[in-house]
């Protein structure tokens, strides 16, 4: 059980801070939600250290996506949902999908509705998944629901394939370029001075540079090499608690393209939640604040805060993202049409299929762009240091021969 500090508001309209304990923040959530509380905010007290700990008990989306699979064509076939999770479960290869399978089971046999089974195994489930699941009990079309969810999963696992194949090359190139840049700095450039020692001529600048520079690093690699490492530990530690996070989240934001490709692509999943949960049947309000607890960037959920707020004052859907101020100006007109025309489903899919192709577009700029920058700086930096290396040599053999 972890202890959460909660914000509060409670149904008189006081507004209370209390400190609770849960299996996890969901969980607890789910419970204010129940008593009638308004959820300001929950965090999980000594929350910086959770990247110590990993819960055994998560498994890898392609066995959770085969599961629904196999529900969903059990459930079609008329099969009851206790029945259906435990056949599956004894049949789940998984070694922690059944586990977690075995303990749902358990609790749909006690009476517990299929989706608060689900939501009672804490982060494990989405919220956008255990939401699908609350609507299509209420509607009756839990196969449906189900297909649903699975072709959102399986889109949004092909968006993140195209962000990281994207990425990966020019990852490659920047790696490669600095350890090209140490090994030259801290081996061969050291070597080569070795040899100008003996020359008793003034050498070239160009050579006094890159030896001067090759040196240093040499000379300073036994404090350097940790303090580097050291760095790089810190910053990922800060980059794990709230404040470093939401830092270099707004820094990633004002980065030319990388910022417009952060923005498109949480556009392009913010709607598909969208559309996903408002097919199921859920209302607006609920299907925005499940939806929003999908944006990975903290500095965008925090332009965000305001909006549930206002959709539930009666504000207009696409007047209260106009407030959040990073939404681009044509998914805002899309979803203002979208909303006065009573389609604003349908628009919804149209607008994360658009920004899908928006950003495989800016994606492929960008790895164009990085690609020939970093091979002219990695050719460049080899002609640089093998010219300072060389030019020395060459006027030393043309004056030995002058000599002879």
């Amino acid at each position: 059980m972890a202890l959460y500090t909660c914000k509060l508001g409670t149904p008189a309209g006081d507004i209370i801070t209390r400190k609770m304990e849960a299996a996890a923040s969901s969980e607890l959530q789910s419970r204010l939600q129940r008593e009638g509380y308004h959820i300001f905010s929950i965090a999980q007290e000594g929350g910086s250290g959770r990247f110590l700990r990993s819960d055994p008990r998560r498994f890898k989306l392609e066995a959770f996506l085969h599961f629904n699979q196999q529900l969903a064509a059990l459930v079609r076939a008329g099969l009851p949902i206790l029945q259906a999770v435990t056949m599956l479960a004894r049949r789940q290869e998984n070694l922690a999908l059944r586990n977690v399978l075995k303990n749902i089971e358990g609790r749909i046999r006690e009476g517990t509705p299929m989706s608060e089974a689900f939501e009672a195994q804490g982060e494990i489930f989405p919220k956008l998944y255990t939401a699908s699941l609350l609507a299509g009990e209420r509607s009756g079309n839990l196969d449906e629901v189900l297909l649903r969810y699975i072709a959102y999963s399986k889109q949004m696992v092909a968006l993140k394939r195209k962000v990281r194949q994207a990425i990966s090359y020019p990852i490659f190139l920047i790696s490669a370029l600095t350890i090209l840049l140490g090994l030259m700095t801290g081996f061969v450039i050291p070597r080569f001075a070795l040899i100008y020692q003996d020359f008793g001529t003034e050498l070239p600048t160009i050579t006094q540079v890159v030896l001067t520079v090759g040196t240093a690093v040499q000379k300073n690699m036994i404090w350097a090499g940790p303090a580097l490492l050291g760095v790089i530990l810190a910053s990922w530690i800060w980059r794990k608690t709230p404040s470093g996070r939401v830092a270099i989240d707004r820094m990633l934001l004002r980065t030319p393209l990388i910022g417009q490709i952060i923005r498109d692509m949480t556009t392009s999943q913010i709607a598909r939640s969208l559309a996903t949960l408002l097919q199921g049947g859920i209302t607006l309000v609920d299907s925005y604040r499940i939806a929003s607890e999908t944006i990975a960037n903290k500095a965008l959920g925090q332009a965000s805060a305001t909006v549930l707020q206002r959709i539930r004052e009666g504000e207009a859907f696409a007047d209260s993202l106009e407030h959040a101020r990073w939404l681009p100006p044509l998914a805002l007109d899309m979803i203002r049409v979208g909303e006065r025309s009573g389609s604003l489903k349908e628009m919804l899919d149209e607008l994360s299929s658009f920004y899908d192709a928006e950003l495989e577009l800016k994606l492929n700029q960008l790895t164009g762009m990085i690609q020939p920058v970093v091979l002219i700086l990695m050719a460049g930096l080899v002609v640089f240091v093998l010219l300072a290396m060389y030019l020395p040599l060459f006027s030393f053999i043309s004056s030995q021969g002058v000599k002879g």
